[in-house]
């Protein structure tokens, strides 16, 4: 071949034009890149799913089984000793009263013993006081009224009494019936949410609860007779359970 036919074909692709072959790369570049980010903007979608946050609430109500209350003695004596002697005597009584009505030795714990002076206007001493008293947990309730009444009998004037109140002992059962209630209701609600929204519920993402405390019921000891004929009448009415719960379920895309 001529030199003048070689020059007639022009440059070779190995002896070619720099700038057009920076601009090849450069738009080949940038396409693989483009592919790269519609990649991950594919993962990115399939991985983070739209989501709905319910809150449920399930309550049931149960039975207190257990009682609860403080009594005790009071005695005055114008000694010391004769104070505690005469307080002794008598919650012995008293004690016994308890147990014969159906209150365990184990259901008994002492919650407060105090002694202290009486002094008239001048500041002067007149005798001494001392107080004794029982904190008593039973789970019979329906002899409470009775121990009660036996208690008071036994002790006469003396006698104190700072309240009852009543709990349920064993609440797993109840708090597993609110948790059914309190799921039920968050269901109910994203499936309305989510249906107003044209799409439904696919799955649950997450869930959290929490139980209320349940608060004893307090009655005072207000009205309370020694001399009742019948056993002090003790209704225990009913508490509450209640379940919070926090829901995240996933949407259909």
């Amino acid at each position: 071949m001529s030199d003048n036919e070689r020059m007639s074909q022009g440059p070779s692709i190995r002896g070619g034009n720099p700038l057009r072959l920076m601009a090849v790369l450069l738009a080949a570049i940038l396409l693989i890149v483009v592919a790269i980010a519609g990649i991950e903007i594919g993962r990115s979608k399939n991985s983070s799913p739209s989501t709905i946050s319910v809150n449920g609430t399930g309550t049931v109500k149960g039975t207190p089984d257990t009682a609860t209350f403080d009594i005790g003695v009071h005695t005055s004596n114008a000694s010391a000793k004769g104070a505690f002697a005469e307080n002794k005597q008598k919650m012995a009584a008293l004690i016994a009263a308890l147990e014969k009505n159906g209150v365990a030795k184990k259901e008994l714990q002492t919650s407060g013993l105090n002694v202290y002076q009486n002094t008239n206007n001048n500041g002067v001493v007149t005798g001494y006081s001392v107080d004794n008293t029982l904190n008593v947990t039973m789970h019979r309730v329906a002899n409470a009224g009775a121990a009660i009444d036996a208690a008071a009998n036994a002790v006469g004037n003396g006698i104190q009494l700072n309240g009852i109140s009543f709990s349920i002992s064993n609440q797993s059962k109840l708090l597993q019936e609110a948790r059914t209630k309190a799921m039920d209701n968050a269901k109910l609600a994203a499936d309305q949410l989510a249906s107003a929204g044209g799409t439904h519920v696919v799955a649950l993402v997450k869930v959290s609860d929490q139980e209320s405390q349940i608060q004893p019921i307090f009655y005072g000891a207000a009205g309370f007779a020694t001399t009742a004929k019948a056993s002090t009448p003790i209704e225990t009415g009913t508490q509450s359970v209640t379940v919070q719960v926090s829901v995240v379920y996933s949407l259909a895309n």
